[in-house]
């Protein structure tokens, strides 16, 4: 059995070895975390580690230090693309393929500010695509069941074969999330052409509310903006959003998820109750203003 573990050991080891070259370490502000080699000049990282956009620079695998420029950032999928105007090494190849097995060995690879960053796990949750609660839409759920270090955030997931299958990242309550390779391949060629990925917009400040004691949930129009959607379909201040698109808006969570890049210049009924009376407007959703 020692024999065993000891060429498990060994393996792991070599296999983090192998991927360290993809490997950069993040800094923003007063934050490190990781990123990887996405395309040549390109390194992708995670939208919750990178704390200003201004300042940013690599640590690259060879251990010199260079200045980075934000190329595009998706907060939805927690996708951010960086551009280093020099040549960086050879970028990792994602599986964009079937999502793992529950049970199999996975690990969390990154660089911190010291070197190399690993963690050791397994898969503990797989499930279907899913969106995020800004609206992002990740080609599927998949969870590892591995304490993820915080300069890790960023870096690659990899499975006991040696494929990285997508970006390691915080989840809710500390948990490990997996951003796809699939998701990551859409996104980033998407923030490489435009820079950003649009958003719903209704122009409303809203706040959720609890409708009666039955604990029905709706959002409460708090705001209008004079030049937005919501003005334009007639909202007020002080009604009461229940349904969005003929389904329950089940609270501030449900509404804003709908509100994800395909939401965009979609006409939708939207059920309110107003002054205590139901009625119905129909809305348009615009683009998120960039500031």
């Amino acid at each position: 059995m020692s024999d065993l573990l000891a060429d498990l050991s060994r393996r792991l080891s070599a296999l983090a070895g192998q991927l360290a070259p993809h490997l950069v370490a993040v800094q923003s502000g007063h934050r490190t975390a990781s990123g990887f080699i996405w395309r040549e000049g390109l390194v992708v990282t995670s939208d919750e580690a990178l704390e200003s956009e201004e300042g940013i620079s690599l640590t690259l695998p060879d251990g010199t230090r260079r200045p980075a420029a934000l190329a595009g950032r998706d907060p939805s999928t927690d996708i951010v693309l960086l551009r280093v105007d020099q040549p960086l090494g050879q970028p990792a190849e994602l599986d964009i393929g079937t999502p793992r097995a529950v049970g199999e060995l996975a690990l969390a690879l990154g660089r911190g500010a010291e070197g190399p960053v690993a963690a050791l796990g397994v898969v503990g949750v797989v499930g279907p695509a899913w969106r995020s609660l800004r609206g992002g839409n990740i080609d599927a759920l998949i969870r590892l069941d591995l304490r993820l270090p915080r300069a890790a955030e960023g870096g690659l997931a990899v499975d006991a074969e040696g494929r990285p299958f997508g970006m390691a990242v915080h989840g809710p309550r500390r948990s490990t999330l997996v951003i796809p390779g699939a998701t990551i391949e859409r996104v980033a060629a998407h923030l490489l052409e435009h820079g950003r990925v649009g958003r719903g917009y209704l122009g409303l400040g809203l706040q959720p509310v609890r409708i009666d004691a039955s604990g029905e949930h709706g959002v409460l129009v708090s705001s209008v903006d004079e030049a937005g959607p919501g003005r334009q379909a007639g909202l007020l201040q002080g009604d009461i959003i229940t349904r969005f698109g003929g389904e329950p808006v089940g609270g501030m969570r449900g509404l804003m998820a709908r509100l994800g890049p395909d939401s965009i210049g979609r006409t939708v009924e939207i059920g309110v109750l107003r002054g205590g009376a139901p009625t119905v407007v129909t809305l348009t959703i615009g683009e998120r203003p960039t500031t």
